[in-house]
């Protein structure tokens, strides 16, 4: 036991990253590294996959709560002032995007990243993502029947909403988890957070 203790002193202190950044730890040299930590690497590597599907997951739930932001505020104002369905989508485009990115910037910008930096981390983390959701959402909207003529408070607007809001977020998952592999996407801004 005194042997333990002794080597365990010897030791410089490994400081713990966050959960988003394992994978990206240096590695020991070889005659450093112990058996438990190999085995705890070995392990890490077999739990990859599901650790892209979360990471994919919490992406598109991320841009999601954005895009529904300015969905329904969009199609809520287009629908109240009457106006026809080309300017409401227009108007739910611009303001799921703009809330979308608003909700990437606001934690970049908070940890004092210069705004030219956060915008483009933005801009590359969120549009296709974004961009896959609103082209889904909104022929999704427009293709059921009186969907877009139904007023606030008919259960036919709202019911129509949220299936094509939970479409889009189906169909965003698969583009989040291609460009989160390529190391695109949300793996740019997890990779900020890390540091």
């Amino acid at each position: 036991m005194t042997r333990i203790e002794s080597t365990a002193a010897t030791l410089p202190m490994i400081e713990e990253q966050p959960a988003c950044c394992a994978g990206t730890q240096k590695q020991e040299p070889h005659h450093e590294r112990h058996e438990p930590r190999s085995a705890h690497e070995h392990h890490a590597a077999a739990q990859d996959k599901p650790s892209l599907n979360r990471t994919a997951l919490m992406a598109t739930l991320h841009c999601l709560s954005g895009c529904t932001i300015g969905e329904v505020l969009g199609m809520v104002i287009g629908t109240a002032l009457g106006w026809s369905n080309w300017p409401t989508v227009a108007l739910a485009v611009a303001l799921a995007f703009l809330i979308g990115y608003g909700m990437t910037l606001q934690p970049l910008r908070k940890a004092g990243m210069a705004w030219g930096v956060a915008l483009g981390l933005a801009f590359a983390s969120d549009t296709l993502s974004m961009g896959t959701m609103e082209l889904v959402d909104n022929a999704i909207m427009l293709v059921i029947p009186g969907a877009m003529d139904a007023g606030i408070s008919d259960p036919l607007f709202w019911g129509s909403l949220i299936v094509s809001l939970i479409l889009a977020g189906a169909a965003a998952f698969p583009v989040n988890r291609w460009l989160i592999a390529q190391g695109k996407g949300h793996a740019l801004v997890h990779s900020h957070h890390c540091h």
